[in-house]
């Protein structure tokens, strides 16, 4: 997807997680989310520190610096996730939606700038400039993850066009061989799926 369009949907998906989550009350913070052993607390918390990474990286690149969206690695990443989960709503309200800005501010400097240094990959396998795309998906997918009432059919047709691209193109990984072969069956219009297929986890 281009950068431009992926920023123009990035934002209109952040304003959306915002007015989602604009009456969170700690009650909810502390409810499950549909992701296995996380709660929406964890859930807001990586969104924000994913959007705080981002910009990390984003800003280094714009000084001609190499910074890590996670400098500490998975471990760091995990740990500020499991640390900030338990904050009070207006708490993880508050670090999404300044991160979020932050994040925003970022990308107008680098458009502005040519998105100088893109081949500062900062242990990346993607340039700065696939940062919105990256985003994009992070906002869209954990939004759902949330289970606070945003489903599928709220994405954009411009973002499921793009995401189901991406996500066939890594299907072959996630199926064994009986599995290819029914995926193919079923494409091509020759036999319907197996009411107990399922595939292998997506990452």
């Amino acid at each position: 997807m281009e950068t431009e369009l992926a920023i123009e949907l990035c934002l209109a998906a952040h304003r959306r997680l915002e007015e989602r989550i604009a009456g969170l009350t700690d009650d909810v913070a502390l409810r499950p989310s549909r992701l296995p052993d996380w709660t929406v607390g964890h859930v807001l918390t990586h969104l924000a520190r994913n959007a705080e990474g981002h910009s990390m990286r984003l800003a280094g690149a714009l000084r001609g610096e190499e910074v890590q969206r996670y400098p500490g690695g998975a471990e760091q990443r995990d740990a500020d996730i499991e640390s900030g989960s338990s904050r009070s709503s207006e708490e993880l309200v508050r670090d999404v939606t300044d991160t979020n800005r932050r994040l925003e501010a970022v990308w107008r400097e680098s458009v502005e700038a040519g998105w100088p240094h893109s081949d500062l990959m900062a242990g990346d396998r993607w340039s700065t400039v696939d940062s919105p795309n990256r985003r994009l998906r992070e906002v869209e997918i954990h939004h759902y993850d949330l289970g606070l009432g945003y489903e599928p059919a709220e994405w954009s047709d411009e973002y499921a066009d793009w995401e189901l691209h991406r996500v066939l193109e890594g299907l072959p990984s996630r199926l064994d061989g009986a599995q290819k072969r029914q995926v193919v069956a079923w494409l091509t219009g020759r036999d319907p799926l197996p009411a107990d297929f399922t595939v292998g986890e997506w990452g």
